[in-house]
């Protein structure tokens, strides 16, 4: 089965929330609603892929979708409705415009015009910002096709209040654009 314009996926590991997390041998549920956007599984594998498609992705490749993808929402009567993407059983029709990464071989490879930064953890108190983390800085891990000269492990600074929360890997990370990214800092941070 394939589309026209759609990658045809399935959530990974057949989950569309991560809700639960093991601690000592014991399932702990973290989250309680559908409502919570930072619980719904973002990692698809690809099924299919769309019939005019010559980018990068292959048939097997895990990538990183956005947070709607995989949702279950109430509708105005209440009655529990997949997102726009489902096609049926577990299979989503997924527009590349909401791919943000792939995986293959067991590396994450950013797909323009995104890319992906690691926060810097505050190491000292700021009276003003409350944040755990340095405003607007951050550490390139996946850089875009676009930013050749951004190696990951670059020291980067960003625009403000653009932060989208993901978690690859068990790693937080921020999805950016590459135009969001206006300083680097030479070298390895």
């Amino acid at each position: 089965m394939r589309s026209l314009t759609y990658f045809i996926c399935t959530p990974k590991d057949g989950v569309r929330y991560k809700h639960t997390q093991d601690i000592d041998g014991k399932g702990f549920i973290t989250s309680s609603t559908d409502e919570d956007h930072t619980v719904v599984n973002r990692i698809a594998i690809v099924e299919s892929l769309p019939i005019k498609y010559k980018g990068p992705i292959e048939v097997g490749d895990e990538i990183v979708v956005h947070h709607n993808i995989f949702r279950v929402y109430g509708d105005m009567k209440g009655r529990e409705r997949s997102s726009y993407a489902h096609l049926f059983g577990d299979k989503f029709m997924i527009d590349p415009f909401d791919i943000y990464a792939y995986k293959r071989k067991g590396k994450w490879y950013a797909i323009a015009p995104y890319c992906f930064v690691s926060p810097i953890e505050r190491t000292e108190e700021d009276m003003i910002n409350n944040s755990e983390y340095e405003n607007n800085l951050g550490i390139m891990v996946y850089p875009n096709e676009e930013q050749r000269d951004i190696k990951p492990g670059t020291k980067v600074g960003y625009k403000a209040h653009i932060e989208y929360e993901f978690n690859i890997e068990g790693k937080k990370l921020y999805r950016m654009k590459t135009n969001s990214i206006c300083l680097i800092k030479e070298g390895k941070y």
